[in-house]
């Protein structure tokens, strides 16, 4: 048996899904870093109270 055929093929929906939560969470990173926890969360509860 060739060693391929016993991985278990990861879907393109997975793949994608997976690289956009890594960059929502990177740039979520990098905000919080570069504007500090105040200013974070206040953009943060601003944005979402745009939206509602």
């Amino acid at each position: 048996m060739r060693a391929s055929a016993s991985i278990p093929a990861i879907s393109w929906a997975t793949l994608l899904a997976s690289l956009l939560g890594g960059v929502v969470v990177a740039v979520t990173i990098g905000l919080w870093a570069y504007f500090g926890t105040a200013v974070f969360f206040e953009m943060v509860r601003t944005g979402f109270a745009a939206c509602f």
